[in-house]
C-alpha cells in the first residue's frame, strides 16, 4: 500500500473517531449558554471599568506629580 492510501485511511479513521468522541459530549442547554454568557459580559464590563478608575486615578496622580 502506498504512503498516501495510508495517510488518507488514518485521516478517515481520525475524523470517524473525532465524530463518535462529539456524540460523547454533555453538550450545554440554551439557557445554561446564554446564563454564562451574561457572567462573562457582566464581569467583563466590572472589570474593565475597575481597571479604567485606575487609570485615570494614575494619571491624575502622575499630572500632579509632573506639574
Amino acid at each position: 500500500m502506498s504512503g498516501k492510501k495510508k495517510s488518507s485511511k488514518k485521516a478517515g479513521s481520525y475524523f470517524k473517531d473525532v465524530k463518535g468522541e462529539l456524540k460523547k459530549v454533555s453538550w450545554p442547554s440554551r439557557k445554561e449558554v446564554v446564563s454564562s454568557t451574561l457572567i462573562v459580559l457582566f464581569l467583563t464590563i466590572i472589570f474593565s471599568a475597575f481597571i479604567g478608575g485606575f487609570d485615570y486615578l494614575f494619571t491624575i496622580i502622575l499630572k500632579l506629580i509632573s506639574a
